[in-house]
């Protein structure tokens, strides 16, 4: 890995990530107090969740256990 490129934030592109304006300084990374709590309101609804899978070996192994 580059040293210099090693505290480089990964969406660097300078876009808001919710609406794809340029970003601003004071709201970085996005445009606007507003699309701040838009994506805040996401974090906080459950909307950035990750979906849990269950593994079938898991199961398997919880079945013969009993």
């Amino acid at each position: 890995m580059d040293p210099a490129n090693e505290n480089k934030p990964l969406t660097s592109s300078g876009k808001c990530p919710i609406c794809g304006k340029a970003s601003v300084p004071e709201f970085k990374p996005f445009c606007s107090k507003r699309c701040a709590d838009v994506d805040l309101n996401r974090w906080l609804s459950g909307s950035y969740a990750i979906p849990a899978v269950d593994d079938p070996e898991d199961k398997e192994e919880d079945d013969g256990e009993n």
